[in-house]
Protein backbone atom coordinates (compact mmCIF):
# COMPACT_ATOMS: atom_id res chain seq x y z
CA UNK A 1 0.00 0.00 0.00
CA UNK A 2 1.17 3.34 -0.83
CA UNK A 3 0.80 6.72 -0.04
CA UNK A 4 0.07 10.03 -3.22
CA UNK A 5 -0.80 13.03 -1.68
CA UNK A 6 -0.59 14.38 -5.98
CA UNK A 7 -3.98 12.79 -7.11
CA UNK A 8 -7.04 14.02 -6.19
CA UNK A 9 -8.40 10.79 -5.40
CA UNK A 10 -8.69 9.70 -1.33
CA UNK A 11 -8.54 6.07 -2.39
CA UNK A 12 -7.20 4.68 -5.53
CA UNK A 13 -6.97 0.80 -6.35
CA UNK A 14 -5.69 -1.02 -9.66
CA UNK A 15 -5.93 -4.52 -10.30
CA UNK A 16 -6.04 -5.84 -6.72
CA UNK A 17 -5.91 -9.50 -5.95
CA UNK A 18 -5.61 -11.95 -2.90
CA UNK A 19 -4.85 -14.54 -2.98
CA UNK A 20 -4.47 -17.56 -0.58
CA UNK A 21 -2.83 -20.91 -0.05
CA UNK A 22 -5.27 -23.44 1.72
CA UNK A 23 -3.06 -26.60 3.07
CA UNK A 24 -4.26 -29.88 2.63
CA UNK A 25 -3.95 -32.74 5.30
CA UNK A 26 -1.60 -35.45 3.80
CA UNK A 27 -3.59 -38.02 6.45
CA UNK A 28 -7.23 -36.32 6.71
CA UNK A 29 -7.59 -38.36 10.42
CA UNK A 30 -4.35 -36.85 11.61
CA UNK A 31 -4.63 -33.88 10.44
CA UNK A 32 -0.73 -33.63 9.03
CA UNK A 33 -0.51 -30.73 7.12
CA UNK A 34 1.53 -30.62 3.66
CA UNK A 35 2.27 -27.65 1.45
CA UNK A 36 2.87 -29.99 -1.78
CA UNK A 37 -0.74 -30.44 -1.37
CA UNK A 38 -1.68 -26.66 -0.72
CA UNK A 39 -4.19 -25.73 -3.29
CA UNK A 40 -4.95 -21.85 -3.90
CA UNK A 41 -8.05 -19.26 -3.60
CA UNK A 42 -8.49 -15.96 -5.12
CA UNK A 43 -10.57 -14.42 -2.38
CA UNK A 44 -10.00 -11.26 -4.91
CA UNK A 45 -9.34 -10.66 -8.34
CA UNK A 46 -8.44 -7.45 -10.68
CA UNK A 47 -10.76 -5.46 -8.30
CA UNK A 48 -10.29 -1.16 -9.34
CA UNK A 49 -12.55 1.57 -8.23
CA UNK A 50 -11.35 5.21 -7.05
CA UNK A 51 -12.83 7.03 -4.54
CA UNK A 52 -13.33 10.45 -4.56
CA UNK A 53 -12.97 13.04 -1.36
CA UNK A 54 -15.79 13.20 1.11
CA UNK A 55 -17.57 10.51 -0.96
CA UNK A 56 -19.27 7.95 1.05
CA UNK A 57 -18.75 4.56 -0.50
CA UNK A 58 -20.83 1.08 0.30
CA UNK A 59 -19.82 -2.07 -0.42
CA UNK A 60 -22.03 -4.87 -0.59
CA UNK A 61 -22.28 -8.72 -1.72
CA UNK A 62 -23.44 -12.45 -0.28
CA UNK A 63 -21.12 -14.35 2.41
CA UNK A 64 -17.75 -15.08 0.61
CA UNK A 65 -17.82 -12.39 -1.72
CA UNK A 66 -14.67 -10.88 -0.80
CA UNK A 67 -16.10 -8.19 1.49
CA UNK A 68 -13.60 -8.92 4.35
CA UNK A 69 -10.42 -9.05 2.38
CA UNK A 70 -10.98 -6.15 0.57
CA UNK A 71 -11.41 -4.34 4.49
CA UNK A 72 -8.29 -6.29 5.21
CA UNK A 73 -6.67 -4.78 2.27
CA UNK A 74 -7.92 -0.78 2.44
CA UNK A 75 -7.00 -1.04 6.47
CA UNK A 76 -2.94 -2.17 5.60
CA UNK A 77 -3.80 -5.16 7.90
CA UNK A 78 -3.01 -7.51 4.86
CA UNK A 79 -0.82 -6.76 1.46
CA UNK A 80 -2.49 -7.80 -1.67
CA UNK A 81 -0.71 -10.33 -3.83
CA UNK A 82 -1.34 -8.05 -7.26
CA UNK A 83 -2.47 -4.62 -7.97
CA UNK A 84 -1.86 -1.24 -5.93
CA UNK A 85 -3.57 0.50 -3.76
CA UNK A 86 -3.01 3.90 -3.06
CA UNK A 87 -4.36 5.77 0.07
CA UNK A 88 -4.12 9.73 0.31
CA UNK A 89 -4.64 11.03 4.12
CA UNK A 90 -5.06 9.43 7.50
CA UNK A 91 -7.10 6.14 7.35
CA UNK A 92 -8.82 4.78 10.64
CA UNK A 93 -10.91 1.96 10.60
CA UNK A 94 -13.93 0.58 12.60
CA UNK A 95 -13.33 -3.05 12.22
CA UNK A 96 -14.57 -4.20 15.86
CA UNK A 97 -15.97 -2.59 18.66
CA UNK A 98 -13.91 -2.48 22.23
CA UNK A 99 -10.75 -3.41 19.88
CA UNK A 100 -8.15 -4.00 22.32
CA UNK A 101 -10.41 -3.76 25.35
CA UNK A 102 -9.27 -5.89 28.38
CA UNK A 103 -11.30 -6.80 30.91
CA UNK A 104 -9.71 -5.80 33.72
CA UNK A 105 -9.46 -2.41 33.26
CA UNK A 106 -11.88 0.39 33.76
CA UNK A 107 -13.86 2.49 30.87
CA UNK A 108 -11.99 5.03 31.38
CA UNK A 109 -8.20 3.06 30.87
CA UNK A 110 -9.68 1.15 27.82
CA UNK A 111 -10.28 4.16 26.16
CA UNK A 112 -7.13 4.98 26.27
CA UNK A 113 -5.83 1.96 25.33
CA UNK A 114 -8.41 1.40 22.42
CA UNK A 115 -7.56 4.76 21.15
CA UNK A 116 -4.15 4.58 21.07
CA UNK A 117 -4.26 1.11 19.19
CA UNK A 118 -6.78 3.19 16.38
CA UNK A 119 -4.26 5.72 16.46
CA UNK A 120 -5.59 8.38 18.19
CA UNK A 121 -2.92 10.59 20.96
CA UNK A 122 -3.16 10.83 24.35
CA UNK A 123 -4.11 14.37 24.20
CA UNK A 124 -6.69 13.85 21.71
CA UNK A 125 -8.23 11.18 23.16
CA UNK A 126 -8.24 13.11 26.96
CA UNK A 127 -10.26 16.23 24.93
CA UNK A 128 -12.72 14.00 23.65
CA UNK A 129 -13.30 11.62 26.56
CA UNK A 130 -16.62 14.04 27.95
CA UNK A 131 -17.68 13.30 24.52
CA UNK A 132 -16.92 9.73 24.21
CA UNK A 133 -18.72 8.91 27.56
CA UNK A 134 -21.58 10.73 26.71
CA UNK A 135 -22.27 9.93 23.24
CA UNK A 136 -21.52 5.86 24.96
CA UNK A 137 -24.37 6.99 27.64
CA UNK A 138 -22.69 4.54 30.50
CA UNK A 139 -22.17 8.08 32.53
CA UNK A 140 -21.07 6.80 36.20
CA UNK A 141 -19.61 3.34 34.94
CA UNK A 142 -16.76 5.19 33.11
CA UNK A 143 -14.11 4.36 36.46
CA UNK A 144 -15.55 0.69 36.28
CA UNK A 145 -14.20 -2.18 35.24
CA UNK A 146 -15.55 -3.80 32.22
CA UNK A 147 -15.33 -7.08 32.95
CA UNK A 148 -18.98 -5.82 34.97
CA UNK A 149 -20.10 -4.16 32.06
CA UNK A 150 -23.69 -5.50 30.21
CA UNK A 151 -22.56 -6.44 26.85
CA UNK A 152 -24.91 -3.11 25.85
CA UNK A 153 -22.33 -0.82 27.43
CA UNK A 154 -18.95 -2.83 26.30
CA UNK A 155 -20.20 -2.20 22.23
CA UNK A 156 -21.57 1.26 23.07
CA UNK A 157 -18.37 1.96 24.67
CA UNK A 158 -16.29 0.71 21.68
CA UNK A 159 -18.00 2.25 19.09
CA UNK A 160 -18.09 5.28 20.73
CA UNK A 161 -13.82 5.67 20.56
CA UNK A 162 -13.99 4.56 17.26
CA UNK A 163 -16.75 6.97 16.06
CA UNK A 164 -14.76 9.89 17.35
CA UNK A 165 -11.94 9.10 15.25
CA UNK A 166 -10.96 11.99 12.54
CA UNK A 167 -9.48 10.92 10.01
CA UNK A 168 -9.25 11.71 6.16
CA UNK A 169 -10.46 8.77 5.70
CA UNK A 170 -13.16 6.43 7.65
CA UNK A 171 -13.55 2.37 6.82
CA UNK A 172 -16.74 0.78 8.34
CA UNK A 173 -17.29 -2.86 8.55
CA UNK A 174 -20.43 -4.32 10.07
CA UNK A 175 -20.49 -2.21 13.02
CA UNK A 176 -23.49 -0.16 13.04
CA UNK A 177 -25.68 -2.46 14.59
CA UNK A 178 -25.14 -2.11 18.12
CA UNK A 179 -27.02 -0.96 21.20
CA UNK A 180 -30.77 0.05 21.20
CA UNK A 181 -32.42 1.79 18.05
CA UNK A 182 -31.81 5.20 20.39
CA UNK A 183 -28.10 4.22 20.20
CA UNK A 184 -28.36 3.09 16.51
CA UNK A 185 -29.86 5.91 15.91
CA UNK A 186 -26.99 7.99 17.08
CA UNK A 187 -24.02 5.78 15.84
CA UNK A 188 -26.08 7.14 12.28
CA UNK A 189 -25.94 10.58 13.11
CA UNK A 190 -22.32 10.23 13.95
CA UNK A 191 -21.82 9.04 10.58
CA UNK A 192 -23.85 11.73 8.89
CA UNK A 193 -21.64 14.19 10.85
CA UNK A 194 -18.57 13.15 9.91
CA UNK A 195 -19.88 12.90 5.90
CA UNK A 196 -20.80 16.54 6.43
CA UNK A 197 -17.27 17.55 7.74
CA UNK A 198 -16.04 16.00 4.44
CA UNK A 199 -14.71 12.80 5.45
CA UNK A 200 -14.16 10.54 3.18
CA UNK A 201 -16.04 7.21 3.95
CA UNK A 202 -16.34 3.17 2.88
CA UNK A 203 -18.94 1.21 4.53
CA UNK A 204 -18.77 -2.76 3.96
CA UNK A 205 -22.18 -4.26 4.97
CA UNK A 206 -24.88 -6.85 4.45
CA UNK A 207 -27.01 -4.11 5.94
CA UNK A 208 -28.96 -2.92 2.55
CA UNK A 209 -30.79 0.26 3.93
CA UNK A 210 -28.19 1.56 5.86
CA UNK A 211 -25.92 1.13 2.45
CA UNK A 212 -28.87 3.27 0.86
CA UNK A 213 -28.82 5.97 4.01
CA UNK A 214 -25.65 6.86 3.70
CA UNK A 215 -24.14 6.03 0.53
CA UNK A 216 -24.10 8.24 -2.71
CA UNK A 217 -22.40 5.04 -4.58
CA UNK A 218 -22.19 1.45 -4.05
CA UNK A 219 -20.12 -1.59 -5.46
CA UNK A 220 -21.65 -5.20 -5.51
CA UNK A 221 -18.86 -7.57 -5.24
CA UNK A 222 -19.52 -11.40 -6.51
CA UNK A 223 -16.88 -14.19 -5.89
CA UNK A 224 -14.06 -11.94 -5.71
CA UNK A 225 -15.34 -9.51 -8.54
CA UNK A 226 -16.96 -6.28 -8.71
CA UNK A 227 -20.06 -6.34 -10.84
CA UNK A 228 -21.55 -3.35 -10.83
CA UNK A 229 -20.88 0.34 -9.89
CA UNK A 230 -23.93 1.98 -9.49
CA UNK A 231 -25.95 4.42 -7.48
CA UNK A 232 -26.81 2.42 -4.20
CA UNK A 233 -31.11 2.27 -4.84
CA UNK A 234 -29.40 0.06 -8.29
CA UNK A 235 -26.90 -2.05 -6.35
CA UNK A 236 -29.67 -2.83 -4.01
CA UNK A 237 -31.89 -3.76 -6.64
CA UNK A 238 -29.71 -6.04 -7.87
CA UNK A 239 -28.32 -7.67 -4.61
CA UNK A 240 -31.77 -8.61 -4.22
CA UNK A 241 -32.54 -9.89 -7.16
CA UNK A 242 -29.98 -11.94 -7.11
CA UNK A 243 -30.61 -13.25 -3.68
CA UNK A 244 -33.95 -14.33 -4.36
CA UNK A 245 -32.72 -15.81 -7.54
CA UNK A 246 -29.96 -18.47 -5.22
CA UNK A 247 -31.14 -21.33 -3.38
CA UNK A 248 -34.75 -21.18 -4.01
CA UNK A 249 -34.45 -25.25 -3.33
CA UNK A 250 -36.14 -24.94 -0.05
CA UNK A 251 -38.50 -28.22 1.48
CA UNK A 252 -41.86 -28.28 0.58
CA UNK A 253 -42.40 -28.25 4.47
CA UNK A 254 -44.66 -30.59 5.99
CA UNK A 255 -45.99 -33.90 4.54
CA UNK A 256 -48.05 -34.75 6.99
CA UNK A 257 -50.92 -38.24 6.19
CA UNK A 258 -53.47 -35.59 6.05
CA UNK A 259 -56.73 -34.87 4.64
CA UNK A 260 -55.40 -31.08 3.27
CA UNK A 261 -52.48 -30.76 0.95
CA UNK A 262 -51.26 -27.56 -0.32
CA UNK A 263 -50.70 -28.79 -3.84
CA UNK A 264 -48.48 -25.21 -4.74
CA UNK A 265 -49.36 -21.67 -5.09
CA UNK A 266 -47.28 -18.13 -5.75
CA UNK A 267 -47.59 -14.28 -5.86
CA UNK A 268 -49.22 -13.68 -9.14
CA UNK A 269 -50.32 -9.88 -10.57
CA UNK A 270 -53.58 -8.48 -12.08
CA UNK A 271 -53.32 -11.16 -15.00
CA UNK A 272 -52.73 -13.86 -12.59
CA UNK A 273 -49.08 -14.16 -14.26
CA UNK A 274 -46.37 -15.61 -11.55
CA UNK A 275 -45.15 -12.60 -9.85
CA UNK A 276 -41.56 -11.85 -8.15
CA UNK A 277 -40.98 -8.67 -7.84
CA UNK A 278 -43.15 -5.88 -6.16
CA UNK A 279 -42.74 -2.13 -4.10
CA UNK A 280 -43.49 -0.92 -1.26
CA UNK A 281 -47.40 0.22 -1.05
CA UNK A 282 -47.85 -1.88 -4.23
CA UNK A 283 -51.22 -4.26 -4.22
CA UNK A 284 -50.13 -8.11 -3.72
CA UNK A 285 -52.17 -11.09 -4.62
CA UNK A 286 -51.19 -14.81 -3.23
CA UNK A 287 -52.79 -18.01 -4.82
CA UNK A 288 -52.73 -21.09 -2.91
CA UNK A 289 -54.23 -24.36 -4.75
CA UNK A 290 -55.07 -27.34 -2.34
CA UNK A 291 -56.84 -30.98 -2.35
CA UNK A 292 -59.15 -32.49 0.50
CA UNK A 293 -59.50 -36.23 0.92
CA UNK A 294 -62.35 -36.09 3.22
CA UNK A 295 -64.73 -33.39 4.15
CA UNK A 296 -63.21 -31.82 6.94
CA UNK A 297 -64.08 -28.37 9.49
CA UNK A 298 -62.30 -26.08 11.34
CA UNK A 299 -59.39 -25.35 9.10
CA UNK A 300 -57.43 -22.17 8.82
CA UNK A 301 -54.97 -20.80 5.56
CA UNK A 302 -52.34 -19.03 6.98
CA UNK A 303 -49.14 -16.98 5.11
CA UNK A 304 -45.94 -15.85 6.43
CA UNK A 305 -43.52 -13.90 5.33
CA UNK A 306 -39.74 -13.97 6.60
CA UNK A 307 -36.41 -13.60 6.00
CA UNK A 308 -32.77 -15.31 7.31
CA UNK A 309 -33.80 -18.32 6.35
CA UNK A 310 -37.50 -18.11 8.35
CA UNK A 311 -35.91 -16.86 11.58
CA UNK A 312 -37.37 -13.30 11.23
CA UNK A 313 -40.81 -13.33 10.90
CA UNK A 314 -42.02 -10.12 9.30
CA UNK A 315 -45.91 -10.74 9.14
CA UNK A 316 -48.85 -13.47 9.30
CA UNK A 317 -51.85 -13.38 7.61
CA UNK A 318 -54.19 -16.13 8.35
CA UNK A 319 -58.24 -16.75 7.48
CA UNK A 320 -58.98 -17.41 11.31
CA UNK A 321 -59.54 -13.77 12.07
CA UNK A 322 -62.51 -14.28 9.48
CA UNK A 323 -63.89 -17.52 10.97
CA UNK A 324 -62.95 -21.68 10.06
CA UNK A 325 -63.99 -23.19 7.13
CA UNK A 326 -65.36 -26.42 6.52
CA UNK A 327 -63.54 -28.00 3.38
CA UNK A 328 -65.98 -30.65 0.32
CA UNK A 329 -63.35 -33.34 -1.29
CA UNK A 330 -61.76 -32.21 -3.49
CA UNK A 331 -59.42 -29.59 -5.17
CA UNK A 332 -59.80 -26.05 -4.49
CA UNK A 333 -57.83 -22.70 -4.18
CA UNK A 334 -58.22 -19.89 -2.37
CA UNK A 335 -56.41 -16.32 -2.74
CA UNK A 336 -54.92 -13.75 -0.32
CA UNK A 337 -54.54 -10.21 -1.57
CA UNK A 338 -54.40 -7.04 -0.33
CA UNK A 339 -54.20 -3.41 -1.82
CA UNK A 340 -51.04 -2.03 -0.87
CA UNK A 341 -48.09 -4.19 0.65
CA UNK A 342 -46.90 -2.82 3.97
CA UNK A 343 -43.38 -4.74 3.79
CA UNK A 344 -40.47 -2.40 3.78
CA UNK A 345 -37.45 -3.36 0.76
CA UNK A 346 -36.30 -6.76 1.25
CA UNK A 347 -36.10 -10.32 -0.27
CA UNK A 348 -38.73 -12.40 1.32
CA UNK A 349 -39.23 -16.39 1.49
CA UNK A 350 -43.02 -17.25 2.06
CA UNK A 351 -44.53 -20.20 3.56
CA UNK A 352 -48.08 -20.88 3.57
CA UNK A 353 -49.62 -23.06 5.92
CA UNK A 354 -52.96 -25.27 6.88
CA UNK A 355 -53.70 -25.98 10.29
CA UNK A 356 -57.28 -27.43 12.21
CA UNK A 357 -58.72 -24.53 14.76
CA UNK A 358 -55.43 -23.12 15.07
CA UNK A 359 -53.69 -26.09 16.92
CA UNK A 360 -52.61 -29.07 14.86
CA UNK A 361 -50.73 -28.69 11.34
CA UNK A 362 -52.32 -30.18 8.51
CA UNK A 363 -49.92 -29.13 6.03
CA UNK A 364 -47.65 -26.48 5.01
CA UNK A 365 -45.62 -25.29 1.57
CA UNK A 366 -42.94 -22.79 1.32
CA UNK A 367 -42.96 -21.01 -2.14
CA UNK A 368 -39.45 -21.80 -4.16
CA UNK A 369 -39.52 -17.95 -5.47
CA UNK A 370 -38.48 -15.81 -3.02
CA UNK A 371 -40.72 -12.50 -3.38
CA UNK A 372 -38.55 -9.21 -3.80
CA UNK A 373 -39.94 -5.95 -2.47
CA UNK A 374 -37.85 -2.45 -4.23
CA UNK A 375 -38.70 1.03 -2.09
CA UNK A 376 -42.38 2.35 -3.30
CA UNK A 377 -43.62 4.68 -0.85
CA UNK A 378 -40.60 5.50 1.21
CA UNK A 379 -41.50 5.61 4.81
CA UNK A 380 -39.33 4.83 8.20
CA UNK A 381 -39.85 2.16 10.31
CA UNK A 382 -40.32 -1.82 9.64
CA UNK A 383 -42.93 -1.59 7.44
CA UNK A 384 -45.80 0.72 5.89
CA UNK A 385 -48.84 1.24 7.25
CA UNK A 386 -51.36 1.83 4.43
CA UNK A 387 -53.53 5.24 5.35
CA UNK A 388 -54.68 8.77 4.43
CA UNK A 389 -54.43 12.09 6.05
CA UNK A 390 -57.70 15.01 6.63
CA UNK A 391 -57.05 18.19 7.39
CA UNK A 392 -59.73 20.20 9.40
CA UNK A 393 -59.95 23.49 8.87
CA UNK A 394 -61.28 25.40 12.51
CA UNK A 395 -63.77 28.27 11.15
CA UNK A 396 -65.29 31.27 12.91
CA UNK A 397 -68.64 31.63 13.72
CA UNK A 398 -69.90 32.62 10.31
CA UNK A 399 -68.17 30.15 8.08
CA UNK A 400 -68.73 26.18 8.41
CA UNK A 401 -65.80 23.77 8.83
CA UNK A 402 -65.05 21.42 5.86
CA UNK A 403 -62.35 18.34 5.65
CA UNK A 404 -59.42 18.50 2.57
CA UNK A 405 -58.22 14.74 2.26
CA UNK A 406 -54.97 14.49 0.79
CA UNK A 407 -55.25 13.12 -2.20
CA UNK A 408 -53.39 12.61 -5.86
CA UNK A 409 -55.04 15.79 -7.09
CA UNK A 410 -53.61 17.49 -4.15
CA UNK A 411 -50.20 18.22 -3.38
CA UNK A 412 -48.15 19.42 -0.05
CA UNK A 413 -45.06 20.20 0.12
CA UNK A 414 -43.02 19.81 3.29
CA UNK A 415 -39.69 21.46 3.70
Amino acid sequence: MSSDHSGALDLRLRGVGKRYRLAMPDRPRKRRWSRQRASEFWALRDVSFDVRPGETLGIVGPNGAGKSTLFKLLAGISSPTTGEIQVRGRLAAMIEVGSGFHPELTGRENVYLSGAILGMRRAEITAKLPQIVEFAGIGAFIDTPTKWYSSGMYVRLGFAVSAHIDPDILLVDEVLAVGDEAFQERCFERIHALREAGTTIVLISHDLNAVERLCQRALLLQSGVIVADAPPLEIVRKHRQWAAAVNTSVPAGYRHDSVVRITGGGCIDALGRPLTIVRTGDPLRLRLPFSVEAPIDGVAFEVFFTTQGGSVLHCQQTTALDGYMSLDTGSSEIEFSCDEIGLQPGVYTITALASRDGGSVLDSHTFPARLVVEPGKMVRGYFYMPHRWTMRRHASSSQSSRDEAFGPAVRRVVR
